[in-house]
């Protein structure tokens, strides 16, 4: 088994034993067996052919001769045309390639021209280049290969046709060029009047529109300039509003640090208050109850002792015969000196004694108020809808009489029980 390798411009066709259709292989490798396989390669390299055409008679009978470049390959990369190009060439060298496809070339070059006027291919070399490489396209396609370009190299003929045509073209572009030189001169007679007419319509159409400019300009600037004014007397303004504003809200904020020091300042009077409020009822109001008690205390002790010595005073008078009646006389006047005593302190206490004994006689004065309703064997209550009924009704009255009874005590004496002081004036 060997390896045999081809490069990129030739294909190689290896057929024989297991290579049933041969294999094509373009430019790549392969393993061979010897003598059982058998390799052969085609150049796939572009060939360059000069397609010459003798004395073409052409559509109107003038013959030319051609000669035409065409650049032409066997398309390797294209399965079909390899198969196709190895069929028909396979075994051939390069030379007998090209000659093959150059008389195929020439074949359709000389039946292209034999259907186009000399003229047509010689003012139109592009549209002949075109029709031979279409046509000779489509017929070496089936023998695989293509046709890579081709180009209209030269025409030329024998009977001076093209050398007529030469001149007669010669004789019209000088006739154009005469014609043409005359009609530039007028135009340029007309264009350079109509150039100085169009300076002086543009110079007049320059100054008015400078005029135009400036009166745009001195416009613009005086609405610019009120703009501006108006901006700067905004923003001066502005300014002073702003620092209104300001001032505003410093003031504000002092009032504020004022409401708040004004707030801190009343607390601490209330605390203060409520301190002193404090501080009196433990230096005053408590040693007052508490030597008010003491001096009932010793009125009442004072008075028993009264009692008992005029019982003891009776007892002795009684074995004389007028014991009751001292006994009667003695709690008398211990009553009454005990009266005095309370007097006394009350007139040393005021307010605090009268509240006092007040207080003592509530209890009694709502049993009296209360002892009416014991008596009532049967109440009839009738109720409008709103408010309580039944014992809360009736225990409301009670308490409504009993709130009324500070108001009636502080009419009658001067003294307020919720308020614990006395009205100056009411009494000494």
């Amino acid at each position: 088994m060997s390896f045999q390798t081809c490069g990129p411009n030739e294909a190689m066709v290896v057929s024989g034993f297991c290579r049933s259709p041969p294999v094509m292989i373009a430019g790549g490798r392969v393993f061979v067996l010897p003598c059982i396989q058998q390799i052969e390669r085609i150049s796939l390299s572009t060939l360059t052919l000069n397609v010459k055409s003798e004395r073409v008679y052409t559509r109107h009978g003038v013959p030319i001769s051609v000669t035409g470049i065409a650049q032409v390959k066997i398309q390797g990369q294209n399965k079909e045309m390899l198969a196709a190009a190895c069929q028909m060439f396979l075994g051939k060298t390069e030379n007998e390639i090209g000659q093959i496809a150059l008389e195929t070339l020439e074949g359709h070059q000389r039946a292209i021209m034999a259907h186009m006027t000399v003229e047509e291919i010689y003012k139109d070399r592009k549209k002949f280049s075109e029709q031979v490489f279409k046509v000779a396209s489509s017929d070496l396609v089936n023998m695989g290969i293509g046709v890579v370009s081709y180009t209209l190299k030269d025409i030329h003929d024998d009977q001076g046709y093209l050398h007529s045509l030469g001149k007669s073209r010669t004789a019209q572009v000088q006739r154009d060029a005469r014609i043409g030189e005359a009609e530039a001169k007028r135009d340029s007679g007309i264009k350079e009047a109509k150039a100085q007419q169009q300076k002086v319509s543009a110079q007049y159409v320059n100054e008015i529109e400078v005029a135009k400019a400036q009166r745009d300009y001195e416009l613009k600037k005086a609405v610019y300039d009120t703009e501006v004014n108006t901006k700067k007397a905004q923003s001066d303004l502005a300014y002073q509003l702003q620092v209104a504003k300001t001032k505003q809200q410093i003031e504000e904020e002092k009032m504020q640090v004022q409401v708040v020091e004004r707030t801190q300042q009343i607390q601490l009077q209330e605390q203060e208050i409520i301190r002193r409020e404090k501080e009196l009822e433990a230096k005053v109001k408590k040693p007052a109850e508490a030597e008010r008690y003491r001096l009932e205390k010793l009125a009442d002790a004072e008075r028993l002792k009264l009692v008992m010595e005029a019982e003891a005073e009776a007892e002795t008078i009684r074995m004389k015969g007028e014991a009751e009646a001292f006994a009667i006389h003695a709690k008398a006047k211990a009553e009454a000196e005990q009266m005095i005593k309370k007097a006394e302190a009350f007139n040393e206490y005021k307010d605090a004694a009268m509240v006092d004994m007040l207080l003592e006689k509530l209890p009694e004065v709502a049993a009296e108020i209360s002892q009416p309703f014991t008596k009532v064997k049967k109440i009839t209550m009738v109720s409008s809808g709103n408010g309580e009924v039944g014992a809360a009704k009736l225990t409301g009255e009670v308490l409504d009489i009993m709130s009324r009874l500070p108001e009636t005590v502080e009419r009658l004496t001067g003294v307020s029980i919720t308020q614990g002081s006395m009205k100056p004036g009411r009494m000494s």
